[in-house]
């Protein structure tokens, strides 16, 4: 498969960054395809279904990072229908390394995937092995799992998503989807399974070492791990053939309503939006949300009321509870703050400090005070006050520990499409995973109303490890405080995509974006293409909308705004796209259009 060629200036209004991209080889044998990406495998098919999503071998340092490698060529040989491929890989953490070999064995039915690995010097390392990814296409599938006991449990993979992990101790695990049956059978660890639906990836993850043993541990020095990953498929797809391009049908009903936009701004980037007022004006947002960090001493709301005055919109305030002493006190003095200032906020969303990180199941939460307690000292320090509650930080977190809802009116987490992988498609692919999140939401809220927090493609704060990453050469990395995609076109089809997938979900608010800094709106002089954009779709807020379907979902969103259709193409590639009342368009990369539309 060959890759779309951009120029440097091309790359740079796509991706905001040259750096370069993963290099992708396509390989066929009979009815399996497969994708070679950076060491791993993905897109792997069997008969034109995709069946599962990828096979890797990732390192992680001691906040969840991922190590990058240094591959050594592939090797490649072909033999009587069978296909083996070979490389080196060598991760580095500290002085000490992890020295890999990795192979492929690949016929029409099946593969093999080996690896062997031996530490140089103390090897420091949160998980280091193979992960299967299981595609979001699979949810509810039935599977099979198979236990080193030699017992196993006929069931389906979850709709809704738990909290915990759907299978533990597997050893083998075969699914049937679309008419093709796959086993994959796993050797050299104890197996487990979460559901990376959690985090907004389209996937469920079979991964070695159970979370419930303890991070960071070392491969001693001179220490071998082996492991392999069999997978084998049998029968035939019932889908129809895929390559065709994309037809959409837009429903005759409206699904929802576009939510009212807010944009998040911490006292620092408030001033910096003060400085260059036009840009947040230009937007226009209904809702400005003022992060406020306890823990940290931001306890200065004078700029939001500057904000608020200028842009006549509704201020939330977002105040993580430092919990660390009066709970009285520490609300009464966030009080007379917004008395000082003159403030008038239309809602409070409280969340404790501790819950900012991740506490996986098994694990013990930290200390901290009930929920019930800093919900009724909020109610007393701001009586009257629209209150929320849930997580500062994402839905794996809310999933986790559920707030107590009769004392709240309305519920709030984020997401953020890179914590686990932060290539181009995988980003594109979380905006599938995000409806399983909201109807999980749904499930666990009721009625109750359902705000978005902050849901940028870099992310503002790491709940599993101590810091988000530092990305100055402006690469694709995982947990990124800064990614240069967020200022380009990339960014602005997929945040459109984020907002078609919200519409059947009755959610009030979204926050695709802070209002200036890392994770804002404008960069130098002008609005970034995502700042463009949301100055359109912050008009729309409050009209009914119609979700588009699509014959193909990783590759274009859409929506429907009476007599209007918003598209964009999630894809590098030019894409013709035609539309049920027949009109056919051709998108370029990344782009977004509105087009006139009747039906």
């Amino acid at each position: 498969m060959s890759e779309p060629s951009f120029t440097d200036a091309e790359l740079t209004r796509l991706f905001g960054t040259t750096a370069p991209r993963p290099i992708s080889v396509r390989y066929e044998i009979g009815r399996l395809a497969f994708d070679l990406v950076e060491g791993g495998i993905s897109q792997i098919s069997f008969d034109g279904v995709e069946v599962v999503r990828g096979i890797t071998f990732p390192v992680r340092d001691r906040d969840w990072g991922t190590i990058a490698a240094a591959l050594g060529p592939v090797e490649e040989r072909r033999d009587n229908g069978r296909l083996e491929l070979s490389w080196s890989a060598r991760f580095t953490n500290g002085d000490a390394h992890l020295d890999a070999v990795l192979k492929i064995e690949a016929s029409d039915s099946g593969l093999r995937f080996l690896s062997k690995a031996k530490a140089r010097g103390d090897f420091e390392t949160n998980r280091a092995g193979f992960t299967i990814l299981h595609p979001v296409s699979a949810s509810g599938c039935p599977v099979r799992v198979e236990h080193s006991d030699g017992s196993s449990e006929d069931t389906s993979l979850p709709n809704e998503i738990e909290p915990w992990q759907p299978f533990m101790d597997i050893v083998a695990i075969t699914h049937r989807q679309s008419g093709v049956e796959t086993r994959c059978e796993m050797a050299g660890d104890v197996f487990e399974m979460e559901d990376q639906r959690q985090w907004s990836d389209a996937s469920f993850k079979t991964y070695n070492r159970p979370l419930a043993l303890p991070w960071p541990y070392l491969i001693r020095s001179e220490e071998t791990l082996s492991q392999s990953i069999a997978v084998s498929f049998s029968g035939r797809s019932n889908v129809a053939a895929t390559g065709k391009r994309p037809v959409l049908k837009v429903a005759k009903e409206a699904e929802g309503r576009i939510p009212q936009l807010a944009l998040v701004l911490t006292s620092d980037e408030a001033r910096e939006a003060l400085d260059r007022p036009e840009h947040i004006s230009a937007v226009r947002p209904q809702r400005l949300t003022a992060h406020i960090d306890a823990v940290a001493g931001e306890l200065n709301l004078q700029p939001f009321a500057e904000l608020a005055k200028l842009l006549n919109a509704d201020v939330d305030i977002e105040y993580a509870v430092a919990c660390e002493g009066s709970l009285a006190a520490e609300f009464q003095a966030l009080a007379a703050e917004v008395k000082r200032v003159g403030l008038f906020p239309a809602s409070l969303f409280v969340c404790p400090s501790v819950d900012r990180q991740s506490t996986p199941p098994g694990s013990t939460w930290p200390d901290c005070p009930p929920l019930e307690e800093i919900y009724r000292e909020a109610r007393d320090a701001f009586p009257g006050i629209v209150l929320g509650g849930g997580m500062l930080s994402y839905f794996t977190e809310l999933n986790r520990k559920r707030p107590p809802l009769r004392h709240l009116d309305y519920v709030a987490h984020g997401t953020n499409p890179i914590v686990h992988a932060a290539d181009d498609r995988s980003v594109m692919q979380t905006l599938s995973a995000l409806p399983w999140i909201f109807r999980s939401t749904r499930a666990i809220i009721g009625r109750k109303a359902y705000r978005l927090g902050l849901s940028s493609i870099p992310m503002r704060q790491n709940p599993y490890g101590s810091r988000t990453m530092n990305n100055p050469s402006g690469e694709r990395i995982c947990m990124a405080n800064e990614d240069p995609r967020h200022s380009a076109q990339f960014a602005a089809a997929y945040t459109l995509g984020y907002l078609a997938a919200t519409l059947p979900f009755g959610i009030k608010v979204w926050t695709p974006s802070a209002g200036a800094g890392l994770r804002g709106i404008a960069q130098r002089d002008s609005l970034t293409p995502l700042g463009s954009l949301l100055c359109q779709l912050s008009r729309l807020a409050g009209r009914p909308a119609r979700t588009v379907h699509t014959s193909n979902a990783d590759e274009v969103a859409s929506l429907a705004v009476g007599d209007m259709l918003l598209i964009a193409n999630l894809t590098e590639r030019n894409l013709q796209v035609d539309v049920a009342s027949g009109t056919s368009l051709t998108l370029a990369p990344y782009a977004v259009e509105q087009i006139p539309f009747s039906g």
